[in-house]
Formats: structure tokens, sequence, C-alpha cells
């Protein structure tokens, strides 16, 4: 009887401990973490390329053989240095009988200076004197008729040769006006040398075609042809790569469009030397969005350009478009329908992020405002204050239930303080 008795005590007690456990509200374990307060920076990364001023295929104008290749592959150069010379032995040729020409037509503007315009002149003055004498010579002549002392035929000569006296007067005026500034003869000489001054720039010129000089001060990309080669007109023989203002040319995705604005300060890097990051500055950002890619052309100038770097090199360039020196930071996974916050959210979904938050042992859903984004953080504008506990969606929590803090979770309390937008 007393066992039977004990037995029965004991099944009481044992059901209402089963029945208190029941109906006493349990507690779920929940993943927590804290919102701190931290520096948080929003960056956007892109792939870009390095890009040149310029680039500059340097070709010939006429067609012939390569004789020599003055440089290759990497080297620089300066503007008008020689890169390549084709051969000139008919292009001399020429400049040389241009030459000639133009040492020919100066030698006859000396000669009429120094012999052509005195003889005319000497010419002229003489014919002057003999048309005076001539005149002389016919007045005497008619007195002398006059007076019967000579017959009809000695007026006659002496007409005669008054006539031929000013013929020639004539012709040496002629002369000597076509031999002095401004004549016929001076205007014919000048234009000789004009003529053959321009025959010998003209052979210059196309002597000079021969050798392909650099543009500009520039880097030596490839070498298109080899001496022997014949070059061909528009065909390139080395291409440059003109030095200057370095940029990167990169496509971001369109919807960090927002965030894009020119100055904007950014780190590059460079996939073929990781760890030796170098500046940029954003200067342009295009008008337009590549419709089919779904992103927009950005371009950045870089103020000192590391030795290393070579046209066409594949870069990595991050762009800080915000950052704050006390923000308050929570893991992105912590945030709920954060696509909403963006802007955004698929159709019928909520229009606001929020959180769950434990206050008082319970879960209870808070509306939260996003600010700067980072890699695997963002920034709270409004919601929950500093050090208060966040539950993360993978423990699936309802809004009411009673909650605990996982013990393990709640030291790997991980918090990135520099993000990048991709």
């Amino acid at each position: 009887m007393r066992r039977s008795r004990w037995v029965l005590w004991f099944g009481l007690l044992a059901a209402a401990a089963a029945a208190a456990l029941v109906a006493w509200p349990r507690s779920r374990e929940a993943d927590i973490v804290r919102v701190r307060r931290e520096p948080m920076v929003q960056s956007v990364v892109a792939t870009g390329r390095v890009a040149t001023p310029a680039r500059i295929a340097v070709s010939s104008q006429l067609a012939a053989r390569i004789e020599s290749i003055a440089v290759r592959e990497g080297d620089a150069v300066a503007a008008g240095d020689v890169l390549a010379r084709l051969r000139s032995d008919e292009a001399e040729a020429a400049l040389g009988v241009a030459r000639a020409a133009l040492a020919e037509a100066e030698g006859r503007w000396r000669q009429l200076v120094a012999v052509q315009r005195p003889v005319a002149e000497q010419q002229l003055a003489q014919a002057e004197a003999n048309v005076q004498l001539a005149e002389q010579e016919r007045g005497r002549a008619r007195d002398l008729l006059a007076r019967g002392y000579v017959s009809q035929s000695r007026l006659d000569d002496a007409e005669r040769t008054a006539v031929n006296a000013r013929a020639t007067l004539a012709a040496a005026q002629a002369q000597a006006q076509a031999n002095r500034d401004g004549g016929a003869e001076a205007a014919l000489a000048r234009t000789r040398i004009e003529q053959a001054r321009a025959n010998v720039a003209s052979a210059a010129a196309r002597l000079e075609l021969l050798a392909l000089r650099a543009p500009a001060d520039a880097v030596v990309l490839t070498r298109e042809a080899e001496p022997g080669d014949t070059a061909q007109v528009g065909r390139t023989v080395v291409a440059l790569a003109q030095t200057g203002e370095t940029r990167i040319i990169a496509a971001v995705d369109e919807k960090h469009l927002r965030h894009l604005q020119p100055g904007q300060r950014a780190s590059a890097l460079a996939d073929a030397f990781p760890g030796r990051a170098f500046e940029a500055e954003l200067y342009y950002v295009a008008p337009s969005v590549d419709a089919q890619r779904g992103t927009v052309e950005v371009r950045l100038r870089v103020p000192r350009p590391p030795p290393f770097l070579r046209p066409e090199m594949t870069v990595s360039v991050e762009m800080v478009v915000g950052r704050r020196d006390a923000a308050l930071v929570l893991p992105a996974e912590a945030v709920r329908d954060v696509d909403a916050a963006a802007g955004h959210e698929a159709p019928g979904a909520p229009r606001q992020a929020w959180v769950m938050v434990a206050r008082e042992g319970r879960a209870l859903r808070v509306p939260v405002e996003l600010g700067l984004r980072g890699i695997g953080s963002v920034e709270l504008v409004a919601g929950p204050g500093e050090g208060e506990a966040v539950i993360l969606p993978s423990s699936q929590v309802l809004e009411g239930e009673r909650v605990r803090e996982r013990a393990v979770r709640a030291k790997a309390n991980l918090q990135p303080i520099q993000g990048v937008t991709r």
C-alpha cells in the first residue's frame, strides 16, 4: 500500500511538470548581431582599361621600300624623331636638280643686276647723246641747204640719221626700263627664282616624306613592318601611344549612376600588379546608357601614373561615393526586403526595409531607413539604436516570439568597415 501511494504521488508530480512545461511559453534561440557605430565608406567598383590621349598609326604617303626602322616596341620617342627611313635615291636626285635650277635663277638675277642693268643704262645714255648729235646735224644741214652750200641729199641723210637715233633711243629706254626694279626683265628673273625655290621646297618635302617621324612624344606600341618591306600608302608601319595625361575608361552598372559625380576620388589597381594601388579622379560620366549591357561609361584621369602602367592594361577602379566617420552599421544580411529600400522592389513586395529586433526577450519588427552600403554591411539612418540586438533571418523567428541569443553566434558579430558596391 505504501509503495503504491508513492508511485501514485510520483506520477501526479510528473504529469503536473509535463503540463506546466507545455503551458509555459518557450523561448527560441536566435542568431543576434548588435548595431555598432563606426566609420563606413561606400564605393563603386568597376573594371576598365588604361587609355592614352591618342593612338597614332604612322604610315607612308608614298610607296617605297623601307631602308631601316630605328625603333622597337616599348621605346619612348620624342616629337620629330625618325622612326623609319624609306628608299630616297630618286627624291634626292630630284632635290639636287631643283637646287641647281634655283642656283641658275639666282645667278641670272645677279647677272641682270651686275651686268645687264648697267649696260642698258649706258646704252640709254649713248642713245640719248646720239639723238642730240643727230638733231644738231639735221639743223646744220637745213641751214646749209638754205644758203645753198649743200644739196638736198645732205639734209635727207641728216633726217634719216635723226630718225634712226630716236628709234635707238626708244629701244634703249625700253631695255633700261625692263632691267630696272619693277620692269619686265627684273620681274621675270624674280619669278624664275620663286619658281625654283618652290621646286626645291617640293623636292625637299617629297624627300622628307621618306623619313617617317614621330608626330608627338609617344611610346612605340608595335612595328607593323620590317626593313626590306615595301611601304604602301596608308598602311601602318609603326603604331604609337601618345604620352600625356593617362586616363582610365570603365563601364559601371547603371544602377549606380545616381552615386557618380565628377571630382570623386578613386583608387585603381592593375590586375598585373596587385597590391600597388594608385590614385585616380572621376572627371566624366557619359550622358547615355548602353542599352545592351546596362552600363554607363565613366572616365578617370590618373594624375601620377606609376611607371608600370601600360596602354590597354586592365585595371579595377574603386570610386568612393559616400563616407561617414561615425555611422550606425549593421550586417546587410540582417535587413529584410533590402531591395525595397533601394527603390527597385518587386511588384507586391513590402515598400520599406525592416529588421527583427529582440526587445525584452521578444521579437519585434522595426522598419529601417538605409544610407550607405558596403560589402556585407549597411548604414542605418533610421531604425534600431546603437547596441540594440537584431535577429538574423536565418533564425526564422516570428514576430512576438520569445527569443534568447545563441551564445556562439554572439561572439561572431563581424561587421565590415569599408564596403564596395559592384
